[in-house]
């Protein structure tokens, strides 16, 4: 492991969302909207199909910054939800999550982050703010 600097990219992490994955996120946050798991009712509301969960895209984004820190101490973890995640019923999708390190200051390091699926952003300004962060190669 070595030291976050200014500048250092981050290595692409990219997570495979099933509809699989959907159930059980809904079963674990209660959240049983059924955009997330009924392709009738989503297309119904004029989504493209059955779509993620914002807050488990967000939470794909924090188990990449646990494994780029090592596990550090997440002080702030935020972004915007600007694109579903379509999720179709065979295979899954796949959400990419990269970033940078913005700045190391006072015991803390800012990642800028990127998250997309399909090559589109999913998530506006996503940003993670950690305490005594180490890279993992």
């Amino acid at each position: 492991m070595s030291a976050l600097e200014p500048g250092a990219t981050l290595p692409q992490r990219v997570f495979t969302v099933t509809r699989a994955d959907l159930v059980a996120y809904a079963e674990a946050s209660g959240d049983h909207n059924p955009i997330h798991q009924d392709e009738e009712v989503a297309l119904s509301v004029g989504l493209p199909g059955v779509i993620a969960h914002g807050m488990y895209t967000l939470a794909l984004v924090g188990t990449a910054v646990a494994e780029w820190t090592g596990g550090a101490e997440v002080v702030d973890l935020g972004a915007k939800f600007t694109s579903p995640v379509v999720v179709p019923a065979e295979g899954g999708a796949e959400v990419e999550v990269g970033g940078t390190v913005k700045s190391v200051a006072d015991g803390l390091v800012t990642l800028a982050l990127e998250v997309t699926c399909g090559g589109q952003k999913v998530l506006g300004m996503p940003k993670a703010v950690v305490r005594e962060a180490t890279v993992r190669a």
